[in-house]
């Protein structure tokens, strides 16, 4: 048993004055290549990482729902009979949006009849930094579910649970994310990336032999913070579905490389980027998902460098920070690396030989120094298991 889940259980009991009944966890994620391409339905390759939130429950004998958490004061309590997203808001809607959207129509599949489910004592800790690009809101999402699927007898399988991840945040929360992080936390294997196809919700494992190769993905947070609820992100997203509408197709998906030329003649200058952006780091996927496969990780250095210049000047998401954090990584022997996450803040990664991410990592530190940056929080991360029981 870890010992965050000990804790865990024993900061439940602190706060609650009883025993926890168990303990689930969900990781964070790294997406090695594939950003903004989950809500325009092409193709990712996340892994899930060894940073995870935990989550102790115990039953009540009423409706009522109470949560809280390790690292936020007080106390959000509702009933089950309650649950809307017009009452739900800040940090708390990302765990009881889960509950909530549990009870919803998906994806042509009715909600799960919640009119028996008893009230819950929930209680959140976490080591996934937030805002960081790391998906810390669906490791929450995805601890949730999987806990309140065995704790209300529910049987739904991982796909189903991600989809309520996703209609939490988009909803409850107000993100308009993909289906991405709530699929890599749910469905990640020990030194596999999880390919998904978004647009038929397909997803495969592909293993990643880091390990075997003596690789580290080396993380370098930034400490730009973004909130994915607001600003940018959402201005992508709309970009991305204007340019679906104008070349008459029902997402972006259905866009290939080879209509890249008409697009240009039909999509203002801006619109076209960022449907380009989206074309081309679809296929950047598939081709490192077959670059992997065929020649190991040694070998994706460029399509990671490619991906990061895509962001940064098609779909201008990077920030400054992140571009230095990619170009002192590479400048200092790393084999590749681009920004990770949603952008306008948060995270790059680095693909590095393993001896060398202490020495990489204190010239990246330095070189931020250098200009005026505070320094970076670095540290590496293992493709890990998805979401499970602890406890």
């Amino acid at each position: 048993m870890p010992d965050a889940a000990q804790r865990t259980s024993a900061m439940f009991a602190t706060e609650y004055g009883r025993p926890a009944e168990g303990v689930w966890s969900a990781p964070g994620r790294v997406n090695l290549i594939g950003e903004h391409t989950d809500y325009n339905g092409g193709l990712v390759l996340p892994f899930a990482i060894d940073r995870r939130t935990y989550c102790a429950i115990a039953a009540r004998d009423d409706r009522v729902l109470r949560v809280r958490s390790a690292t936020i004061e007080g106390e959000v309590a509702i009933s089950i009979d309650d649950l809307a997203p017009e009452s739900l808001g800040g940090w708390a809607a990302y765990p009881l949006g889960v509950a909530w959207a549990l009870g919803q129509p998906i994806g042509g599949e009715p909600g799960a009849d919640l009119s028996a489910a008893s009230g819950l004592d929930i209680l959140l800790t976490s080591d996934v930094p937030l805002g960081a690009g790391l998906s810390s809101s669906a490791a929450i999402e995805c601890a949730v579910a999987v806990a309140l699927n065995e704790l209300w007898g529910l049987g739904l399988d991982r796909m189903a649970l991600a989809r309520a991840g996703r209609l939490a945040e988009n909803v409850a929360v107000g993100a308009p994310t993909g289906i991405m992080d709530q699929c890599a936390s749910l469905l990640g294997e020990e030194d596999h990336a999880v390919f998904l196809d978004c647009g038929t919700e397909v997803a495969d494992s592909v293993p990643l032999h880091l390990d075997r190769e003596h690789l580290k993905v080396l993380v370098i947070d930034t400490g730009v913070r973004h909130e994915h609820a607001t600003g940018g992100y959402g201005e992508r997203r709309a970009s991305c579905e204007l340019g679906a509408g104008a070349l008459n197709v029902p997402s972006l998906r259905f866009v290939m490389e080879d209509d890249l030329p008409r697009a240009a003649e039909v999509l203002d200058e801006e619109t076209y980027r960022r449907v380009r952006h989206v074309v081309t780091e679809s296929a950047r996927v598939a081709a490192t998902v077959r670059v992997l496969r065929d020649e190991g990780p040694q070998a994706i250095g460029e399509l990671l460098l490619a991906s990061h210049a895509s962001m940064r000047d098609d779909f201008e998401i990077s920030v400054p920070e992140l571009d230095l954090a990619v170009e002192s990584a590479v400048r200092h022997g790393a084999l590749g690396a681009r920004m990770t996450g949603g952008g306008f803040g948060g995270a790059a990664i680095a693909l590095v030989a393993a001896d060398a991410v202490g020495e990489i990592a204190a010239k990246v530190i330095s070189d931020f120094v250098a200009v005026g940056f505070a320094e970076p929080r670095c540290f590496t991360v293992t493709p890990s298991d998805g979401a499970h029981r602890d406890l």
